[in-house]
């Protein structure tokens, strides 16, 4: 149903949790570095304050499974329990670019080692919660691809891989999703990956194939966990349970090559789609219910982005795509990955030594007026039975 809510409200709250190492070898802890950890039940109070009662965590899973085949759940228990104290509903990820010191992500073991702790914290889940559980197995299968196996520039930084680094990843997240299922099988999961929209330059006609080809690649990894692409792999229609999009300001560019920098187009621009379109299509291909797992900007064109972004998920609603939430992410200020610069991105900056936390303002005024144009259209679907 169209009306019908995925999460306990329709605004979620994503705390980045990346824990990849960058190219020098230092490991990134993302949780750790926002205070997350230390403050998760101030957090979910903030959130709940202004009316989020729905998150995206992770796990760190190279504290967790130190080593092989041993699982030490310490790192993520506060947060879990903190979480249930609050009423807090999570989409727990398991892989977050991150993996175990002794593990290569291209090694055949690597699918059973991510089935391992799946079970594992299922198990974990079915001890600690009530919840219907909801898990992200792998997120961004086709970032990682692209970013970690194809141009270098994410670990495990390795060129011209991308495919095969694909196919590893669907392998271990239907894993992960089996091993969830035998344990949990009411959990509902997230299949997590940025949509976007490529054209070729106006000076350049001849490249638009390319870049349609370019384009239509977003699809594969819900192709091959679904069965309709290389089927060899296990794919099956019932892996993709719920899809979530992840779409920033960056996601539609002029097509530059398949490895080089693409350049950014703005709605201004006559080759920009309009998201609600995406959002569309998504629907129309799977066939699946929906929500928006990232979106953000920095500074402040945060507000604005909001606006833009609630109001083409309005749009896309009203012409019956299931669109079942959006997640601001990250919902709190982060240091960057590359050069622990202080990234304003979020609805609130780092924590003091007390776990308090300044908003940003302009971004708390809009979400709270576009919280109430969402509840207006679900009361406006309700009334129709949509």
């Amino acid at each position: 149903m169209i009306g019908s809510p995925l999460f306990r409200s329709f605004f979620l709250g994503g705390f980045e949790c990346s824990t990849h190492r960058r190219r020098c070898g230092r490991r990134l802890d993302q949780v750790a570095a926002t205070a997350h950890d230390r403050f998760a039940a101030t957090d979910y109070a903030l959130l709940k304050a202004h009316g989020i009662e729905a998150v995206r965590e992770g796990l760190r899973w190279h504290l967790i499974e130190a080593s092989p085949g041993r699982y030490d759940f310490a790192s993520v228990l506060p947060i879990l329990r903190a979480a249930r104290e609050a009423g807090m509903q999570v989409i727990w990820d398991l892989f977050h670019f991150g993996v175990p010191d002794d593990l290569d992500i291209f090694d055949p073991r690597f699918v059973d080692r991510l089935a391992g702790l799946a079970r594992a914290f299922a198990g974990l889940l079915d001890g600690e919660s009530d919840d219907v559980p909801w898990i992200a197995p792998v997120n961004e299968i086709s970032f990682v691809s692209w970013a970690g196996g194809e141009v270098a520039e994410l670990d495990p930084y390795a060129r011209s891989r991308g495919r095969e680094l694909k196919r590893q990843l669907v392998r271990a997240a239907i894993a992960a999703t089996e091993a969830v299922w035998d344990v949990l099988p009411s959990a509902r999961i997230a299949h997590i990956d940025p949509v976007f929209h490529v054209i070729a330059h106006p000076d350049r006609p001849h490249e638009a194939p390319d870049a349609e080809a370019y384009r239509r690649v977003q699809f594969e990894a819900w192709d091959m966990l679904s069965g309709r692409a290389e089927p060899s792999l296990g794919g099956r229609p019932k892996y993709l349970d719920v899809i979530g999009v992840n779409y920033y300001p960056w996601n539609q560019w002029i097509y530059n090559g398949p490895t080089a920098d693409g350049t950014t187009i703005r709605p201004d621009h006559p080759g920009y789609r309009p998201f609600r379109l995406m959002l569309h299509e998504i629907a129309r291909r799977y066939g699946r219910p929906l929500f928006v797992a990232e979106t953000g900007t920095e500074g402040d064109r945060r507000a604005g982005w909001l606006h833009s972004v609630s109001r083409e998920v309005r749009a896309a609603i009203l012409r019956g795509v299931p669109v079942g939430g959006i997640c601001l992410y990250p919902i709190v200020n982060f240091p960057g990955w590359d050069d622990d610069r202080h990234c304003q991105n979020g609805l609130w900056d780092y924590a003091d030594e007390a776990g308090r936390r300044a908003p940003h303002e302009p971004l708390a005024h809009e979400l709270r007026r576009q919280d109430r144009r969402f509840r207006r259209i679900r009361r406006g679907l309700r009334v129709l039975g949509a």
